[in-house]
């Protein structure tokens, strides 16, 4: 999945295309931004204010403080293992309240715990699965496991519905619920009741947590002279490691590529920009910023390396469900500039920005603030990308080592 750090670029299931792993899961394209200049005091439920946190006007906020206190007046614990709420606690869970109201899994209220355990994530290895989850239809899926990952060595498959985990359901979970009870030390183990399409009963998937790292890109130059590229996220040296994908692609002599984006689930904005400029010439739209007139949309393009200007080149790009953000950014530009046919199945729709903003006393809020529009303006949270050869891969084909995506793929390419 993406996101942006601090008003700068770099190139993240958070630059942003971001790259977030809580339970060792991608979380997405997202905007951090540095720390605003107020901040807790002493007291924890007492806030210097700062520009956004005067009291609207229009909100009758007096029907809150009077639920406040009447729980606090009146509320008798009824069981011995129950205890009262902190002041703290009340608070946290008024403003948890509040950010789950809009109804969006990915904007997000982060207790101080949760927002370092965030941070962790974003700032290199960490302990967990190595997959990236998201939210479909309510149900916490998974959008894809990462390549080499204990998830991946465990069976975890794209589209997976994870039911349980440790014999507790994920009904009402959000992304970050899903996270907090997934992650855990390096050599600890978590277990996963897993719903699975074409399996007649839910599944128990045991996982050892490790030490995740990100793989990032591997080459192959067949022997039928087609140059393949399996892209695995969209990190900050991705793009680097892109060009030297290229040059060897050049070396080889093929005109024919395969760049394989399936089980892909994002990573930092300027990679996927920095790769589809490789392919476009100067000026030509990549991926917009739409935020619905709350502030000037932002138009990414291309900066024109356009190194294939004079060459002759036949591109077939491999997607299927867990291709998500940074890899649906990537994609579409260059499906619809008309650079490169997409083969495989629907791509996984993850096309929102998130913006990391902090309320102070460590707590932070992840809000969505746009949506991704295609170079054709079409919104990539609205289903995904279309393949141009649709071609499925069942968990048999994959099992029995077939490929039928990138065999449709070789067949395109051949008669090219």
């Amino acid at each position: 999945m993406m996101y942006r750090r601090a008003r700068f670029k770099a190139v993240g299931v958070f630059l942003v295309l971001g790259v977030v792993f809580g339970a060792g899961i991608y979380v997405g394209v997202e905007r951090q931004y540095g720390a605003p200049a107020w901040a807790a005091t002493s007291t924890p439920l007492t806030f210097t204010l700062w520009p956004n946190d005067a009291e609207p006007s229009d909100i009758p906020a007096a029907q809150l403080w009077l639920a406040w206190n009447l729980l606090q007046e009146n509320y008798v614990v009824t069981h011995a293992s129950n205890t009262l709420p902190t002041a703290q606690e009340r608070l946290f869970g008024a403003i948890k309240g509040l950010t789950e109201s809009y109804g969006d899994p990915y904007t997000v209220f982060l207790p101080p715990q949760d927002a370092q355990a965030f941070q962790e994530d974003i700032n290199g290895s960490f302990g967990g699965v190595g997959m990236e989850l998201g939210l479909k239809d309510t149900q916490v899926v998974v959008v894809a496991p990462l390549k080499g990952s204990p998830a991946e060595r465990a069976g975890m498959l794209s589209g997976d519905i994870i039911l349980a985990v440790d014999g507790k359901s994920t009904e009402g979970f959000g992304v970050d619920d899903a996270v907090r009870v997934i992650r855990g030390p390096k050599g600890t183990a978590v277990t996963l009741t897993v719903g699975r399409e074409g399996e007649p009963r839910p599944l128990t998937i045991k996982i050892v947590r490790d030490t995740i790292s990100i793989p990032t890109i591997k080459t192959e130059a067949r022997g039928d002279g087609i140059f393949v590229i399996e892209l695995y996220s969209f990190s900050a040296n991705s793009a680097e490691l892109f060009r030297g994908a290229l040059r060897e692609f050049f070396e080889s002599g093929s005109t024919r590529m395969i760049l394989d984006l399936r089980g892909n689930p994002g990573g930092y904005l300027e990679a996927a920009v920095q790769m589809a400029s490789f392919f476009l010439p100067v000026g030509e739209v990549v991926v917009t910023e739409d935020y619905q007139g709350n502030h000037d949309n932002i138009v990414h393009r291309s900066v024109g390396y356009n190194v294939f200007a004079n060459k002759k080149l036949s591109m077939a790009i491999l997607i299927n469900q867990g291709s998500a953000s940074a890899s649906e950014i990537l994609a579409g530009a260059l499906q619809q500039h008309g650079v490169a046919k997409l083969i495989g199945t629907r791509s996984f729709g993850k096309g929102s920005v998130q913006e990391l903003l902090e309320l102070g006393g460590g707590a932070e809020l992840k809000i969505t603030v746009a949506r991704w529009l295609t170079p054709n303006g079409s919104s990539i949270s609205d289903g995904g990308l279309a393949p141009d050869i649709q071609k499925d891969r069942t968990t048999e084909d994959a099992k029995a080592g077939k490929d039928p995506q990138k065999n449709a793929a070789v067949l395109w390419l051949s008669g090219q």
